[in-house]
């Protein structure tokens, strides 16, 4: 186990590494001076020169990719090219409104999507298990930020049962207030795939010998269910769970441009429109450590509970 935990471990260090230095290319690569679309098209060339000099723009890409990786070991991902903050503090600082509403999403689709997925296979091919794959699909068609303006239309403006932007005035009831309509919009998507994957796995598991031998011996129903066939169709939903990270990221920045709320989608999606270089850089690079670490998690819990996972590792 510690040996598949250590190469897992450097996997994942690998991929950061590659993702941040593809990201790097890539905006080398983009026609223009970085420092003149960061700056806009009336900095004086004097004011364009000092600002490269800052930035390390004048060195060779090499050389400013090491300089990179050796500022980001000490924890600095560079600075804010408006503000003249770090960007590491300004990622910091919006970073838990994001992971928040992620694992809230995630919460949702779980807590909903397991017991309605185990219950259709319990029930297969009756009318409940019928609605449940309707509904299931349904959720799965429709678009994160479709599911957010709608939620937003009517939970917030028609019916007025919740706040519909910001994220709170900081007390645990009024943030956990303003986050519930945000992450059902995120989350309500992931419950047909997670109640389809845990349909799916419910009857294979199902009719399987270990199952059939529990009911031979006249096991209740129920543990048999929850005992002996659960678990096991369980793992891959959590490696479902553990994917849509990098999805729920993507639908996160819809529901916080939508809702208001602050997070790393606000703050990329700002970036962009302002050219901020650095903030973007820092905001990958965050999105890209949380979907390697969730997928890493995933991995190991797998691995815990089915030791199949980590033969060959």
């Amino acid at each position: 186990m510690w040996i598949y935990f250590l190469r897992r471990t450097v996997l994942a260090i690998a991929i950061v590494a590659i993702a941040v230095t593809l990201l790097r290319v890539m905006i080398h690569a983009v026609p223009g001076d970085p420092a003149v679309m960061m700056l806009g098209p009336r900095a004086t060339p004097a004011l364009i020169a000092e600002f490269r000099e800052k930035m390390g723009l004048n060195e060779p890409f090499h050389v400013q990719m090491v300089t990179f990786f050796a500022n980001l070991l000490k924890g600095d991902m560079g600075t804010d090219v408006f503000t003249g903050r770090s960007v590491t503090q300004i990622v910091m600082e919006q970073l838990p409104y994001t992971v928040e509403l992620i694992f809230t999403s995630v919460g949702w689709a779980a807590l909903i999507g397991i017991p309605l997925g185990c219950y259709s296979a319990i029930r297969r091919n009756t009318l409940f298990d019928k609605i449940t794959g309707i509904a299931s699909v349904g959720t799965i068609s429709i678009p994160s930020f479709v599911m957010a303006l709608y939620a937003l239309l009517i939970f917030a403006v028609g019916l007025g049962w919740l706040p519909a932007v910001g994220a709170g005035e900081g007390t645990l009831g009024d943030r956990l207030h303003h986050l519930i309509l945000p992450s059902l919009a995120v989350g309500i998507p992931w419950v047909g795939y997670t109640a389809r994957i845990v349909r799916a796995s419910m009857l294979e598991v199902l009719g399987e010998n270990h199952v059939r031998m529990a009911r031979a011996f006249g096991l209740p129903e129920m543990r048999i269910i929850f005992r002996y066939a659960l678990p096991i169709a369980i793992l891959p939903t959590i490696t479902l769970l553990g994917v849509g990270v990098a999805y729920l990221l993507s639908a996160a920045v819809f529901a916080e441009v939508i809702f208001a709320r602050p997070g790393i989608g606000s703050l990329i999606v700002n970036a962009v429109d302002e050219r901020n270089y650095p903030i973007v850089m820092g905001c990958v690079l965050v999105t890209t450590v949380l979907i390697v670490a969730a997928t890493m998690i995933s991995d190991f819990v797998n691995a815990l509970l089915d030791p199949r996972a980590r033969e060959g590792l």
